[in-house]
């Protein structure tokens, strides 16, 4: 088998870690077992660029169970969890390649490696994958059935491509089902954020001013999450509404201009470039702690923090490195810039990953079912697999809902039945 990881003995501990987080994870079980038996992957060449987390080792598990010749690497040098890809490789048979820490040209020669193996399906974190079959290895695409996108980051690319009618293959995006973003995002990212920024610092949030930069469903979570915690947390945003909302669920709201003179910590949940820059790095105060939790390491302008230093401690904790800038104030940069939740945690926890995978495996069956039907564009995931994991979901935690009467679903269908 090829494989590139940092050190196959650490197997043992990585399976260890893979069977706790399947625990936790009944829904993705149930879609396992079914996958051993009906096999709907068989025959298909899949190519997966993911974090390299337990939960994730779980999905690759399912998707192995349902046929699938699949291999995969990291989507972020810092998340891959060493003793898991050592454990994929030797326990499970699937050629990982990704080193936590590795470097950019490690990543992409990552990268490369698993597009080697001439996918028919493909899955994204961040759609890295996708970039790279359209930019460098076109010779792919007549072959590729469908493509899923677990990420908000990753979606919005991929729109950009649907946009410019650059996209080639089918997509689908994953990250907009309501079993992913509703609860993956806003309560999985809502506490790995949190608890990464912890680890990282050993601070108090209580008493402090907390800066969410972006509302999306990432941003609620960690803000609702912050405030649980006694932070006074402040949202900064440049959508009117998601503004509105952010006000009426009782935080502050702010230009980053701002913010940036009163925030203790600050932690970047956008998708975009350069939310923390230059500007804003001369106004925070001594002391100030800056995180990103969004897909790529651009939030957060490190070339600008750098031009302002002039001295850089590298480690002064683990995932932290102090700026001095020339104004005689410190800023802590966490993780390089780079997803704090899995960089200085672990990410998420399984139980909401449980949703979030089910629905990725359910959604790479549907793929294949339609393949050749679907034409290059980004899809929703049907409503019935949201619906199947949801109720799943519910059985697991023992929690019970009401169904509808007949005299209830026919008035629902009628328009005749009024006041």
């Amino acid at each position: 088998m090829n494989y590139d990881i940092k050190d196959i003995n650490l197997a043992p501990a990585g399976k260890k870690r893979i069977e706790w987080a399947d625990h936790d994870m009944p829904v993705l079980r149930q879609v396992r077992a079914r996958f051993e038996k009906e096999k709907p992957l068989e025959g298909m060449k899949m190519s997966a660029c993911l974090h390299v987390t337990a939960e994730t080792a779980n999905l690759v598990r399912t998707l192995k169970a349902g046929g699938a010749d699949i291999v995969l690497c990291a989507s972020n040098p810092l998340s891959t969890q060493d003793d898991v890809a050592a454990s994929l490789v030797q326990d499970y048979d699937i050629p990982v390649f990704a080193i936590r820490g590795e470097d950019n040209k490690t990543y992409y020669n990552h990268i490369t490696s698993v597009l080697d193996h001439k996918p028919t399906v493909t899955m994204d974190d961040g759609a890295d994958l996708v970039s790279a079959i359209h930019k460098e290895r076109a010779d792919l695409i007549p072959q590729i059935c469908g493509s899923m996108e677990e990420t908000t980051t990753g979606v919005i690319r991929l729109k950009a491509m649907e946009k410019d009618k650059s996209l080639k293959i089918p997509v689908i995006a994953v990250n907009n089902a309501d079993t992913k973003h509703l609860f993956d995002n806003r309560y999985g990212t809502g506490q790995s954020t949190i608890d990464g920024i912890i680890r990282a610092t050993n601070t108090l949030l209580a008493g402090k001013t907390f800066v969410v930069a972006g509302y999306g469903w990432c941003g609620r979570g960690v803000a609702m999450r912050a405030k649980s915690m006694g932070a006074n947390v402040i949202v900064t945003e440049i959508n009117p509404v998601r503004s509105i909302e952010a006000a009426m669920d009782g935080f502050m709201v702010m230009p980053m201009l701002e913010a940036a003179k009163v925030g203790d910590i600050f932690c970047t949940l956008t998708g975009n470039i350069h939310v923390l820059r230059k500007e804003h790095f001369e106004l925070m105060k001594h002391g100030a702690i800056v995180c990103n939790s969004g897909h790529f390491n651009v939030e957060i302008d490190i070339g600008a923090l750098e031009a302002l230093s002039t001295d850089i401690q590298r480690g002064v904790r683990g995932c932290v490195d102090q700026f001095l800038l020339k104004n005689g104030r410190s800023v802590y940069l966490l993780a390089d810039g780079r997803l704090i939740n899995l960089s200085a945690a672990e990410g998420h926890p399984s139980c909401v990953m449980d949703m979030s995978f089910s629905t990725q495996a359910l959604a790479t069956e549907f793929a294949v079912k339609n393949k050749g039907k679907l034409v290059p564009k980004v899809y929703d995931v049907p409503e019935e697999i949201d619906q199947w994991v949801a109720s799943l979901k519910l059985q697991s935690m023992s929690i019970s809902i009401d169904t509808l009467t007949e005299e209830q679903e026919k008035y629902l269908n009628s328009w005749e039945e009024g006041t």
